[in-house]
């Protein structure tokens, strides 16, 4: 299963959870509006920083495809790539937070751990040896030196 679902489809079926859980079990609905609405400016936030990490594979002339990162040329280590070696996948998580908030209760909010653990067994865990044995000390440094998520 690892490397096999792409990590928007993840993102998108937690949505669908957490708009479940909110619509069927709402505990505590917390978030009212206009506040909830500061979910939205996080999500186009979110959205930003993942479209301006994918410019930075194609700045490098690599591919930012999750789903073979055997076939990158080159170590992306730039831009938001200084803060954390995953800043798509902060965005989707962070995508996810902004959905919370903008649906105001606290159900929303357990899925999110779950996001996490998918994302780093399933995806970056899998990721991280492809690109260990293909870039050898170059990536360990890296990795040594930027952290996993935040």
């Amino acid at each position: 299963m690892k490397l096999l679902i792409p990590p928007p489809v993840y993102a998108l079926m937690l949505g669908v959870l957490m708009w479940f859980l909110n619509d069927k079990v709402p505990i505590v609905h917390f978030i009212h509006a206009p506040w909830n609405k500061l979910g939205l400016a996080l999500i186009l936030m979110a959205v930003l920083f993942d479209v301006w990490s994918i410019f930075l594979f194609f700045k490098k002339h690599t591919t930012p495809n999750p789903m073979k990162p055997e076939n990158t040329s080159d170590l992306v280590i730039s831009g938001l790539y200084k803060v954390t070696r995953n800043p798509m996948y902060v965005g989707l998580q962070t995508i996810l937070t902004g959905y919370a908030i903008w649906l105001g209760s606290l159900s929303p909010f357990f899925v999110l751990p779950l996001f996490y653990f998918i994302i780093t067994e399933m995806q970056i865990k899998p990721e991280e040896a492809i690109l260990e044995k293909k870039f050898g000390q170059d990536y360990l440094n890296y990795k040594n030196s930027v952290r996993r998520w935040l």
